[in-house]
């Protein structure tokens, strides 16, 4: 039997976002979870604005928006007063960010949504399937599952672990988890119904040696998510009358009433970060490559980013590009999770000191600043305009179609495709008489401020993409699949554009040469 395109383990929404990414490009691949029914729990609940982004390519935006809700102001209790605070500043929407605020939706909701998706797509979830072991080769992967007591192999060209912090894959592997875990740090979590306090304010009340409570409203629901933070020897009881007694004497409060409780836990903060992100055949992704802190909310964006980074070059690996471009995983993800572990940490270990870090959320836990630049598809030669860089998110912009009515990048970005834009005349000719493989990702041709007949042809006439990308003169760019800048010709067009076509092609591009 011909073996899978691409196993996927755990159908969290790391996993179920790069299988949804394989779906759309019409790979063969399958995603299987031990667990028998999908996440009942709250969670991760914030889904920061590049997310927001991916998401929107991903066709499912306007189901999360749906489900989700702004975050509302911090009410902080200091002895019989309750003091506001904003934890997330708001900003307006712009051409650039048309999304630029956390949102917040319970993972409840957010994982059914993505299982939906992918089955429009025309794959399912496979519940209930365990993970056993793993064996791999030099062309393909063999993974033994277990099925309502029954084994079964599975084969596939490809594997990626993304079956959380306890992950099966990354131990079959024996790839190191390097960090800490304070057992003597623990938080009982839950989602319960209740009753007393006011949905318009995430109430949060201190307590002494950082033993801080708190109550959030999730949106669109009934039920507040509990977040108790508790000594390493506490018996941590989660039945509804010890539940209720320690709500009581941690809050003050005797008319706070707990009602029917959906999911609770006793969590221990971990951070961890691989070793390594792949191992021949096989890779890791979400929580099974790095596990946060819950402060900041970046841990479920991490991990729906590193899908986003690797489902296309999956894609063009078995379309037969070669194997370099899937080493830049790696290269490209780690040091961007080691850098959200450092900030999460930072804020997790502010709480219950008098600070503010713990509760203040900043620009940099939006992910829209996130660049690969210096990496090894962005070197620092890499040509750049005056504000934006090889390597950097492509900012969304709007545009004029020739019939006059409006677009914006991202429409265009939207899809599994690599896209051109050659800003100016000279630009739009080079791009228009450019080839591409016909293999692995297709290239959208777009012309701006041009006469040149591409795929599309846009007028930049509020110059909204030409402030917004710092463009001088005529300027091709070529936009990966990921939404990020893979390259800025300023001049010598078709070559730079040949260049880049080389490094995210690989033989595909030579084939393509041969063969002409």
């Amino acid at each position: 039997m011909k073996p899978l395109d691409v196993l996927v383990v755990g159908a969290g929404p790391s996993g179920t976002a790069l299988a949804i990414d394989l779906a759309r490009r019409g790979l063969n691949i399958r995603v299987i979870d031990k667990q028998p029914v999908a996440f009942a729990g709250s969670r991760a609940k914030g889904l920061q604005p590049r997310s927001l982004e991916v998401l929107e390519d991903l066709g499912v935006l306007d189901r999360v928006f749906a489900a989700g809700g702004d975050y509302p102001l911090l009410g902080i209790y200091v002895g019989p007063f309750t003091v506001p605070w904003r934890m997330i500043k708001r900003a307006k929407p712009s051409e650039d960010r048309p999304y630029p605020n956390t949102w917040m939706v319970p993972q409840f909701r957010t994982d059914p949504i993505l299982h939906a998706r992918l089955a429009e797509l025309g794959s399912r979830i496979e519940f209930g399937t365990e993970l056993v072991a793993v064996q791999q080769d030099d062309h393909s992967v063999t993974a033994m599952v277990r099925v309502g007591g029954n084994e079964q192999a599975i084969s596939a060209r490809y594997l990626v672990g993304a079956d959380g912090g306890a992950s099966r894959v990354r131990s079959e592997m024996g790839i190191g988890f390097t960090g800490e875990t304070d057992d003597s740090d623990r938080w009982i979590i839950l989602d319960s119904e209740t009753t007393g306090l006011s949905r318009q304010r995430w109430h949060i009340w201190p307590g002494k040696g950082g033993k801080v409570t708190a109550a959030c409203p999730l949106p669109n629901t009934n039920l507040f998510q509990w977040m108790i933070r508790i000594d390493g020897d506490d018996e941590a009881k989660l039945d509804a009358e010890d539940l209720q007694r320690r709500v009581r004497a941690r809050t003050g409060n005797g008319s706070i009433r707990l009602g029917k409780t959906s999911w609770s836990t006793v969590f221990r903060p971990n951070i961890r970060l691989a070793q390594s992100y792949r191992k021949g055949r096989i890779f890791l992704a979400g929580d099974a490559a790095h596990v946060h802190t819950p402060s900041g909310g970046q841990g479920l964006n991490t991990g729906v980013q590193d899908s986003y980074n690797l489902g296309w070059k999956l894609g063009q690996a078995l379309s037969g590009a070669g194997d370099a471009l899937l080493d830049t995983y790696e290269a490209e993800r780690q040091p961007i999770a080691d850098e959200m572990l450092a900030r999460s940490t930072k804020r997790y270990q502010a709480i219950g000191k008098p600070s503010a870090d713990a509760i203040r959320r900043t620009a940099d836990e939006r992910q829209l600043e996130l660049s690969y630049c210096d990496g090894p598809l962005a070197p620092a030669s890499s040509q750049r305009t005056a504000t934006v860089r090889v390597g950097d998110r492509a900012p969304d912009a709007r545009l004029v179609n020739a019939d006059g009515t409006k677009t914006r990048l991202f429409e265009l970005f939207r899809g599994p495709h690599f896209t051109a834009i050659g800003y100016g005349p000279k630009a739009a000719e080079a791009l228009a008489q450019s080839s591409w493989p016909s293999r692995g990702a297709s290239l959208k041709r777009v012309a701006v401020n041009a006469g040149a007949r591409l795929d599309v042809s846009l007028a930049d006439k509020q110059q909204s993409f030409c402030r917004i990308y710092g463009l001088q003169g005529d300027t091709l760019l070529l936009i990966r699949p990921d939404g990020y800048v893979g390259q800025i010709a300023t001049k010598d067009w078709s070559k730079q554009l040949e260049q880049a076509a080389r490094t995210m092609t690989g033989a595909l591009y030579d084939a393509r040469k041969a063969n002409q």
